[in-house]
């Protein structure tokens, strides 16, 4: 079962990140009309989702949530990204399964589909092809 989660979560992670990289620098400041986030606040999103979920849900450690602002640049939120699968990686490597953990993974990516999803509509308002998706 780790196995399977671990590619399960690689696959996500080569994909978020191939989405990520998709959008030019200066998309990053995209929002379309309605929109609550930009480009990068979406990414930012992203990853600080990816670490109160696998604290909470995964490592069973309680964490409030208290996403900050974020202002970062792509290069950075590429590194945050690649940095938040790592600790996930990471989270699943050391613990003994059980539902909790199993669910709390599931539940991370089902975030993080929920989210790369909406970041391809931001791609597409940009007139920018997104990546061709992979599973």
């Amino acid at each position: 079962m780790k196995e399977q989660i671990l590619k399960t979560l690689e696959t996500s992670g080569k994909y978020t990140l191939k989405v990520a990289g998709t959008m030019p620098d200066s998309g990053y400041s995209f929002k379309p009309e309605g929109a609550g986030w930009n480009f990068a606040e979406l990414l930012a999103h992203i990853g600080y989702g990816m670490y109160w979920w696998t604290d909470n849900f995964i490592l069973s450690r309680p964490t409030e949530w208290d996403q900050p602002e974020d202002k970062r640049n792509k290069a950075d939120l590429m590194n945050y990204l690649k940095e938040a699968y790592t600790y996930v990686e990471e989270s699943i490597k050391s613990v003994s399964l059980n539902d909790d953990s199993v669910h709390g993974f599931f539940a991370t990516i089902d975030h993080i589909t929920h989210h790369r999803g909406q970041a391809v509509i931001f791609l597409r308002c940009q007139n920018i092809v997104p990546p061709e998706y992979t599973f």
